[in-house]
């Protein structure tokens, strides 16, 4: 359902810190691999227009329509699984022949703020009742564990840190939440020592190398810790002001042989960053990224109903946990994940779901507007 909104109010500061990510993004991806730089482009188009048109719907028909999208997301997940593009043993990925691929895990993240958003609508006056809490685990469950078993772990967690945000706003008990914090720290080291053991059967056998590998990088330098390792070296490499543009050597694996930073126009774009303009340039990407979150926090809190400030902070969380986990990759303090950084990392299905979020937000701040 469209609305007469005005345009006055359309928050065009949100917008302009966007596409200044996007031609960010370009500029890195150009000196990563030149090759992605026209698929990139046509993405991020795309997801302008996409991000306009979703701008001008209510975003509550979205929430009320929570459970035909969750159905729908289950049916995309499992089609993934039984016939999705295979690449380096994992099921990610649809082919759309000369479009690409797409990612549906990254709508995942959308849908899944929406459907616990209208759960926690329905459940505002019960929400720390433990068969609430467990009924919201139960609908997280199936999605989360499709996407686990593609296997795609850092889209699982990066789900999980998105659910936990947005249950902590709506009201989660002070006092359950310290429960939880002293349960969880014991089943945390309870988790990695069984990791570990010959037998488990939770991970993958790459999924716990990377655990490890960031337990003990010097037991896994040559292996695989080697790619974060050379993602430190190049970003320190680019000292204060970097090399320049179009300088990198270290985190551009087509100007050597060795395979020094493999998916740096993905995963490792901020070596790229890094590398090629320096400490400040590593700095002004975090503060854009940093004033992104915040503008999306700032619409959480004008937005004039709950179920606007819910999605709102649920996308709050998705753009600043994945430019966390992110960065924190590629410089060595997190393990080796594959997270995509918002509108600047190479890939159509993240800027396509990046942009639908921007939308709702851009939508939720309309209607917060409206007299």
């Amino acid at each position: 359902m469209l609305r007469n909104y005005r345009l006055k109010n359309y928050n065009f500061k949100l917008i302009i810190n966007v596409l200044v990510l996007g031609i960010m993004g370009l500029i890195f991806i150009h000196s990563a691999d030149a090759s992605y730089v026209s698929k990139q482009a046509m993405g991020l188009i795309m997801g302008l227009i996409v991000m306009v048109i979703v701008s001008l719907i209510d975003f509550q028909i979205f929430t009320k329509n929570a459970v035909p999208l969750y159905v729908i997301n289950m049916i995309l997940l499992i089609g993934v699984r039984l016939f999705g593009k295979e690449v380096n043993n994992a099921k990610r990925w649809f082919s759309l022949g000369p479009l690409g691929t797409f990612q549906p895990s990254e709508l995942t993240k959308i849908i899944m703020i929406i459907v616990v958003t209208a759960f926690l609508m329905r459940h505002e006056d019960d929400l720390n009742k433990p068969k609430t809490l467990g009924k919201l685990i139960l609908i997280c469950a199936p999605p989360l564990y499709m996407i686990l078993q593609q296997p795609n772990l850092s889209t699982t967690l990066d789900i999980c840190f998105i659910v936990v945000a947005m249950v902590f706003v709506a009201g989660l008990d002070s006092k359950l939440i310290v429960r939880v914090v002293a349960v969880g720290v014991p089943l945390l080291a309870v988790f990695l020592w069984y990791v570990q053991q010959p037998y488990q059967i939770l991970l993958k056998n790459h999924q716990v190398e990377r655990i490890m590998s960031f337990l003990h990088p010097e037991d896994y330098a040559n292996s695989t810790a080697l790619q974060t390792n050379n993602s430190v070296m190049a970003i320190g490499s680019g000292g204060l002001f970097g090399k320049g543009f179009g300088s990198n050597t270290i985190s551009d694996v087509s100007s050597s042989d060795v395979n020094l930073v493999s998916e740096q126009q993905t995963d490792f774009i901020f070596s790229v960053v890094g590398e090629e303009f320096g400490f400040v340039g590593c700095v002004i990407v975090i503060i854009v990224l940093l004033v992104l979150v915040m503008q999306c926090i700032q619409i959480a809190r004008k937005a004039d109903n709950r179920e606007g400030m819910l999605v709102a902070i649920g996308i709050a969380s998705y753009m600043g946990f994945q430019s966390f986990i992110n960065i924190g990759v590629a410089t060595g303090v997190m393990p080796n994940t594959g997270l995509p950084l918002p509108f600047i990392s190479y890939g159509l299905s993240s800027v396509l779901s990046a942009s639908i979020c921007i939308g709702l937000l851009l939508n939720i701040n309309l209607q917060g507007n409206r007299y």
